[in-house]
């Protein structure tokens, strides 16, 4: 591969100074990161619903409806009302700080990350597996939260990095190759997306197999929160990048 994909990958893990975007892909990077440990958690302990994935979420629904087993009617609706609602929430953060994309990243994830540590709680309240009541809760506070994020995400509008939806970045891994006749840009940077959401479901899956059941949500709020301060650091000296392009 030419140095073009080594550059992108090198772009999004450490931008260069002055870039367009400034630390904003590898932040994202970190959530899309979370996402996949959100998810492991919430399909291998929740009862098989995504809290992130809608569009999985929307498949899960109609195997539920058609009698599916294991599937929940229920779950994947709360799942998806969280999400909405999260959306909305994020919707209304980036109507207020929209004009500075460093702010509106700190406060959207510092809100995320009040919810997955009473996410925490309330799962580890609930004992192993999370049932009844105390699932419910769970789901309802990490699809808040996922649909916060997504929503930010949205606003800051940095190509192929939404942190929870990867089907439009694998297809234009594809569409985009040489191979289709395309001039392969952004494979690099496509890849390390999909790549970050792939080991966040692996290390998720792994800690809440073998590990703990609460490692997976332990660590999504350490990121989180890092992404939290990070971006707020970053963006007090009002460099260009925190501007909308």
């Amino acid at each position: 591969m030419g140095m073009g994909f080594f550059d992108d990958i090198r772009e999004m893990l450490v931008p260069r100074r002055g870039s367009g975007h400034g630390p904003l892909p590898p932040l994202l990077l970190a959530l899309t990161f979370v996402t996949g440990l959100v998810d492991a958690f919430s399909y291998l302990l929740l009862g098989h619903v995504f809290v992130a994935n809608m569009t999985g979420n929307v498949v899960f629904l109609g195997f539920a409806i058609a009698g599916a087993p294991g599937f929940s009617i229920p779950a994947s609706l709360v799942a998806l009302g969280s999400f909405v609602f999260g959306a909305l929430i994020g919707g209304k953060f980036a109507s207020r700080l929209g004009n500075h994309r460093g702010h509106l990243l700190a406060a959207a994830t510092s809100f995320q990350a009040l919810l997955l540590g009473a996410s925490v709680v309330v799962a580890g309240a609930g004992g192993e597996p999370v049932t009844g009541g105390y699932r419910y809760a769970v789901i309802v506070l990490l699809g808040l939260s996922m649909g916060t994020q997504n929503a930010t995400a949205r606003k800051l509008a940095v190509p192929d990095l939404t942190t929870t939806v990867l089907t439009l970045t694998i297809t234009g891994v594809a569409a985009d190759s040489a191979l289709a006749g395309g001039t392969g840009s952004a494979a690099g940077r496509r890849l390390v997306a999909v790549a970050a959401m792939l080991v966040g479901a692996l290390v998720g899956a792994a800690l809440a197999l073998h590990v703990h059941i609460l490692a997976p949500l332990v660590i999504a709020l350490i990121v989180t929160a890092g992404v939290a301060l990070v971006s707020w650091r970053a963006g007090v000296a009002d460099p260009t990048w925190v501007h909308p392009s």
